[in-house]
């Protein structure tokens, strides 16, 4: 190990930045440099000081380690030619390594048959760089244990069983090596979901006649080069709007299985993107029978009359549709009577210019909703009457006024709040002022009465409506992969300013969540109850080690072995119809 001089120059000024770097030598006649410690900037002394102390680990741990021991006892006779003597007291275990839940990430990637789809796209680089090891590394890391690119180098790929798995060493994890993978993906983006929906319909019996489709947005930590690209200021759905983002577009089914994602310039707004997807999946999968379901805000009036007037065949669509529209046609429905579409739902039917308007009233809705607005009722009132006994001056009332209608979001228009008038002199803005506050029953009322009530527009008119509502339902699947991509998979922030790679690290995101939902469904199958994220944190328990014997005459006995597994995760294991492989075979070294 060595220190490592990193300069930059910030603002005019030359940095001098050290860190700590091992040589690692690899496969070939390689030797790649691993980043053990990032230490900043240092002065002179504390160089020094750095360097003392790598001097003394290079020269007695080193030593130390490669002792021999002498030997208790001989060797039988007969036993000479074939055996050798080891040191039981000089046994030591090394690398503790997380193994089990690599090992069943290769097992779902293989199940896939993405090594069939990657192989013959990514060769092996003129180095003997494996892209395709590369790439399952990154997907790997970011399905156990999601993190930056320099994490992976830095720790997680020390600390977990890949190279053991793949048969690679570290030149796998070289910082380098983990970005330029990433100029080689994109381009095979819709191959590979052609791919996909075949496993999943072989797998799972999948059926595609149903997309679920809807937008979110995605943060960076840094600030946009002169506003190109990409990374642009927009509606960011994380409440980061002092970040720059890009927004995702996710097509999925009822099961969750993505069909097709686009990434789109973060000032991207959600009615611009429909046209283009429709032309995308049918120029991809075929104009077949297909059914959109969206939320509000999605489609416009404009793309709604051309998805009914299609020459071929009618693009079916259930939509959302905003709550002021249901005002608007209150009259209209209010002279309709109720049909019960199933326990706890009931709606009203209103054709209308060949589309079919469903006001739906869902009893567990109308609960929820009323809880959800009797807490933030209770919260504001609270909060108002506090600053009544308060009593602070115009100008931080004001601001805490602002901050608690912030809070209460739609809610804030059911109070009346009646102000004193505003301070002329500068001096009296500081001054203790009252105010007051009144429910306003009547807006209360009308939000009571619209509670747990939506109103859906579809051109599927001879479609059952109770089929319908658990179509427009079905939403929440999008809403659970976002939350998977941002949560578990870790897609937020992004790091990258290149727009490849920016695209490149989403995919290597999906590439994953393709895993996760794959190891769900079967989940779903064999073990329902159970998420992916606990089977992984369960077995992810099993760890391989490195258990070292030395031998009197020089050489050394390498096991490589893996804990066995304890009932709980063998039980994971039955069901989900796994089977361990074999314990590595030992390795003789150092003659």
């Amino acid at each position: 190990m060595r220190l490592k001089c990193h300069n930059r120059i910030k603002d005019g000024k030359d940095h001098r930045y050290w860190s700590i770097v091992e040589s690692v030598r690899c496969s070939r006649e390689r030797v790649v440099q691993r980043h053990v410690l990032y230490l900043g900037e240092l002065n002179d002394s504390q160089r020094e000081g750095w360097t003392r102390c790598l001097n003394a680990i290079d020269g007695n741990g080193r030593t130390q380690q490669l002792a021999l021991f002498p030997a208790d006892r001989e060797i039988p006779a007969h036993a000479k030619s074939i055996g050798i003597q080891v040191r039981l007291d000089g046994m030591r275990l090394e690398r503790p390594r997380q193994w089990s839940a690599c090992w069943l990430f290769i097992e779902l990637w293989t199940q896939l048959k993405l090594d069939n789809f990657w192989k013959p796209l990514l060769p092996d680089s003129r180095e003997g760089t494996s892209w395709y090891h590369t790439l399952m590394t990154l997907c790997a890391y970011r399905l156990i244990d999601p993190g930056s690119e320099w994490r992976l180098h830095r720790l997680w790929f020390e600390q977990s069983a890949m190279a053991d798995l793949l048969e690679e060493d570290f030149s796998l994890a070289a910082k380098d090596n983990l970005y330029r993978v990433l100029d080689k993906l994109v381009s095979h983006k819709a191959d590979l979901f052609s791919h996909l929906r075949e496993r999943w319909k072989d797998m799972f019996g999948a059926t595609f006649d149903v997309l679920l489709y809807d937008l979110t947005s995605t943060y960076f930590e840094c600030s946009p080069k002169g506003g190109k690209g990409l990374q642009r200021y927009g509606y960011s759905r994380d409440k980061r709007s002092d970040c720059v983002q890009v927004v995702i577009a996710l097509i999925v089914t009822p099961e969750g299985f993505p069909l097709a994602y686009e990434v789109l310039p973060g000032n991207t707004t959600d009615k611009s993107t429909l046209r283009g997807f429709l032309e995308k999946i049918e120029t991809q999968y075929g104009k077949a029978r297909r059914v959109w379901v969206m939320d509000r805000g999605i489609p416009t009036e404009e793309v709604l009359q051309e998805m009914r007037a299609a020459t071929e065949a009618p693009v079916q669509y259930l939509v959302g549709t905003p709550k002021g529209r249901l005002g608007q046609m209150e009259a209209e429905l209010l002279k309709l009577p109720w049909h019960q579409a199933r326990e706890g739902v009931r709606v009203k039917l209103l054709p209308r210019d060949g589309e079919l308007y469903l006001c739906v009233e869902s009893q567990a809705r109308i609960g929820k909703e009323r809880g959800m607005r009797g807490r933030r009722l209770r919260m504001l009132i609270t909060r108002l009457k506090d600053l009544q006994r308060q009593r602070p001056g115009y100008e931080t009332l004001l601001l805490k006024l602002g901050a608690a209608k912030k809070e209460a979001g739609r809610d804030w228009s059911l109070v009346d709040i009646t102000l004193p008038p505003r301070p002329v002199r500068r001096a009296a803005m500081r001054e203790r002022v009252d105010f007051s506050f009144t429910l306003d029953n009547e807006r209360l009322r009308i939000a009571r009465r619209r509670e747990g009530r939506y109103l859906l527009r579809s051109n599927l008119t001879d479609t059952d409506p109770g089929k319908l509502w658990q179509m427009y339902l079905q939403l929440t699947q999008v809403e659970q992969a976002f939350k998977d991509l941002k949560g578990d998979l870790g897609v937020r922030p992004v790091y990258h300013q290149k727009d490849g790679r920016i695209e490149a690290h989403i995919m290597v995101c999906f590439l994953a969540y393709c895993v996760h939902v794959t190891l769900r469904a079967k989940l779903q199958r064999h073990a329902p109850g159970l998420t992916p994220r606990q089977v992984l944190d369960h077995l992810g328990k099993m760890q391989m080690i490195d258990v070292h014997l030395p031998a009197t005459d020089g050489r050394e006995l390498l096991l490589r072995r893996r804990t066995e597994p304890n009932t709980e995760q063998q039980l994971l294991l039955t069901q989900l119809q796994l089977e361990l492989p074999q314990q590595p075979p030992p390795k003789i070294t150092g003659m």
